[in-house]
């Protein structure tokens, strides 16, 4: 499936990038959940806070990755505290057990694009030490980009990047990394505040 680039995706006013994955076990639960979220977004007002809401699910159909920007952490949790639980309720009755490890609230540190033409057939999400990322250099047959997400406290950094298909990252994958694959799901900027389009993939 042909995607977007995911530079399309960065809000240029985020103050925050909000990256967090749930675990639901299979395709079926995956799609559900997300169908499910996906109705609850549309369902209510849209804060104007909110810049981006992306979500992807994985090429395995284990688990969901929310990508979200915000205005700044602090807008987000003014909204969380007041409706996050009401939102995913819902979505727990129609698909219960999904896991939720946790929310990683992230600055985009740093892109690079090697290839603006051709567009990715797969996305791969990877954690690493800030000072990995920063001392890795990428180059790999079907590598598009690379995009690099570091945590609020510096530590670490969340490494999204894209690729032309799942074998040819998989042929450059590090032994001992973990990396999962996604694909583009349902993609939504906030250019109208109030208003929620709907583009599923």
């Amino acid at each position: 499936m042909t995607m977007t680039h995911f530079m399309d995706l960065v809000h240029p006013a985020a103050g925050t990038a909000l990256i967090s994955e749930w675990l639901t076990g299979t395709p079926e639960r995956s799609h559900a959940a997300a169908d499910a979220m996906i109705d609850q977004w549309a369902a209510a007002e849209t804060p104007s806070a909110l810049l981006a809401q992306h979500l992807f699910i994985s090429t395995a159909g284990t688990s969901l990755l929310f990508y979200a920007q915000w205005t700044s952490d602090e807008d987000h949790l003014a909204w969380a505290r007041a409706r996050r639980l009401e939102v995913v309720s819902r979505v727990d009755t129609l698909v219960p057990g999904i896991e939720r490890p946790g929310l990683n609230r992230t600055r985009l540190h740093r892109s690079v694009v090697h290839d603006a033409k051709r567009r990715p057939g797969v996305f791969a999400v990877t954690t690493m030490t800030a000072d990995d990322a920063e001392n890795t250099v990428m180059a790999a047959p079907g590598l598009l980009g690379e995009h690099i997400h570091l945590t609020t406290d510096g530590e670490r950094a969340i490494v999204v990047t894209e690729w032309t298909d799942a074998a040819a990252q998989e042929a450059a994958t590090t032994d001992g990394l973990d990396v999962k694959q996604y694909t583009l799901h349902h993609a939504f900027l906030n250019d109208r505040p109030g208003s929620l389009p709907l583009r599923r993939r």
